[in-house]
C-alpha cells in the first residue's frame, strides 16, 4: 500500500505490513520477517500535510477510534474527514503484530520465551519502516501516552524534520526506578504463576490477573478509589476495591496474554532517550519537532515533573497539565481537558509560524 497519490480516501480497516527482512535490535538480537497490524482512517490531502499518527499504550491496539473514542472519530477532535489517522499495533503486542505467540521462522514454532527483547527505540524503528512502506513523507502530529509517549519521543528524535508536532502524554524521557519497580513487581506475579515457563498460549494467565490488579493501583489515584470504591456499609471482608481489582485482572487476561505483557513492560523499562546520545538533556535538545508534554497532576506512575522535564529541555517544548482524580489513566478519559489543551497548542503553533 502506497499513499503517494494526490488524493486518497481510505476506510478504517486493520491491515498488515509484512516486513521481509531483518530488524537488528538494540540488544544485538534480530527479528526476521515480522508483521505490523495497522489501521488508517480519513484521507491524505494533496499537500500530504494532515497525518496524525497515534501510538497506543501498554495493552492498547491499532483501533484507536475505540479506545480513544472521545478524541478520535467522526465529529471528534481528530476527525477523519480532516485528518489521515494512522495507528499501528506495536511489535510484541498480541493484536495482529509479531509477538511471542507468533511463529518463529527459524523453528516453525511459536517464539514463546525465545522472543527477543524489545526497547522503545526498537519499536520506533519498526514504526519507521511502516512509515516508509506507506509512503508518508511527513507526519503533522505524532501522539501517544504512557508507553506510547515513550515511543513517540524516540521516534520524534529519529524523524528529525519529518514530524512537525509531537504530543507526549503522561510519559517521560527515561523510565524511573519507581516505574520499573511497579513493572518488575507485576512480572514477579506472572513468574509466581505455576504455569509460567511452560510453552502454551495460556501460560501465566492467573499471574497476569494479579499483575493487572497491581497495575491498576498505579494507574489511578487514591482519591479516585476513595470516591468510587469505598464501601457504604461496615465490613470485615469482601471489600468493593478487592472485587474491582479482581475484575480488572480477569478482564485483561481474557483479551491479552502474559507473554506480550512481559515483553512490552520490559520495553517500557528500557526507555532512555539519552542512551548512546550523551544523556537525556542533549538528546531532548536535538529533537526538531514542537513538543507538547502533557502531565497529570495526580499521576502516580509517570509523575507530572517528568513531563515538565521533557518540555523544559526540548528545543521547542511546552507543558500542559490535566487536573484529574483519575491519575495516570486521565489521558485516556479526560477528553474535555485534552481537547482544550490540544486546541491551544495548535493555535500557538500556527501563530509561531
Amino acid at each position: 500500500m502506497n499513499l503517494e497519490s494526490d488524493y486518497l480516501i481510505v476506510e478504517m480497516a486493520q491491515e498488515t505490513y509484512k516486513h521481509e527482512g531483518t530488524l537488528v535490535l538494540e540488544s544485538g538480537e534480530t527479528l526476521k520477517d515480522f508483521e505490523i497490524a495497522f489501521t488508517t482512517q480519513g484521507h491524505l490531502t494533496t499537500e500530504k500535510d494532515n497525518v496524525i499518527w497515534v501510538v497506543h499504550a501498554l495493552t492498547g491496539d491499532a483501533k484507536v477510534q475505540e479506545w480513544w473514542s472521545g478524541l478520535v472519530g467522526e465529529d471528534k477532535f481528530y476527525d477523519p474527514s480532516k485528518y489521515f489517522i494512522v495507528c499501528a499495533n506495536l511489535l510484541g503486542s498480541c493484536y495482529g503484530s509479531t509477538n511471542p505467540l507468533s511463529q518463529n521462522p527459524a523453528t516453525g514454532q511459536p517464539y514463546y520465551y525465545d522472543f527477543p527483547q524489545l526497547t522503545t527505540r526498537d519499536l520506533a524503528n519498526s514504526l519507521e519502516l511502516l512509515r516508509q512502506y506507506l509512503g508518508i513523507s511527513q507526519i503533522y502530529t505524532l501522539i501517544g501516552g504512557s508507553l506510547g509517549g515513550q515511543v513517540v519521543l524516540e521516534w520524534a528524535y529519529l524523524l528529525e524534520e519529518k514530524v512537525i508536532n509531537a504530543v507526549i502524554l503522561a510519559s517521560n524521557a527515561k523510565t524511573s526506578p519507581w516505574t520499573t519497580g511497579f513493572n518488575e513487581s507485576q512480572r514477579m506475579a506472572i513468574e509466581a504463576d505455576s504455569t509460567w515457563g511452560k510453552k502454551y498460549p495460556e501460560a501465566g494467565k492467573k499471574g497476569l490477573e494479579a499483575a493487572r490488579a497491581m497495575a491498576m493501583i498505579s494507574y489511578r489515584h487514591p482519591e479516585d478509589f476513595a470516591l468510587k470504591q469505598s464501601d457504604k456499609e461496615e465490613k470485615l471482608d469482601n471489600f468493593r476495591i478487592a472485587s474491582y481489582l479482581r475484575y480488572q485482572g480477569q478482564k485483561l487476561a481474557k483479551r491479552f496474554n502474559a507473554y506480550s505483557y512481559w515483553v512490552l513492560s520490559k520495553a517500557m523499562d528500557s526507555h532512555d532517550i539519552g542512551r548512546g546520545r550523551g544523556g537525556t538533556v542533549p538528546a531532548l535538545s536535538q529533537i526538531r519537532a514542537k513538543i507538547l508534554a502533557i502531565g497529570v497532576d495526580r499521576d502516580m506512575l509517570f509523575l507530572k515533573e517528568e513531563s515538565q522535564f521533557i518540555a523544559e529541555h526540548a528545543q521547542k517544548g511546552s507543558f500542559r497539565e490535566i487536573i484529574s482524580t483519575y491519575g495516570h489513566d486521565a489521558f485516556l478519559i479526560e477528553y474535555g481537558q485534552l481537547q482544550y489543551i490540544l486546541s491551544s497548542f495548535y493555535l500557538e503553533s500556527n501563530t509561531d509560524k
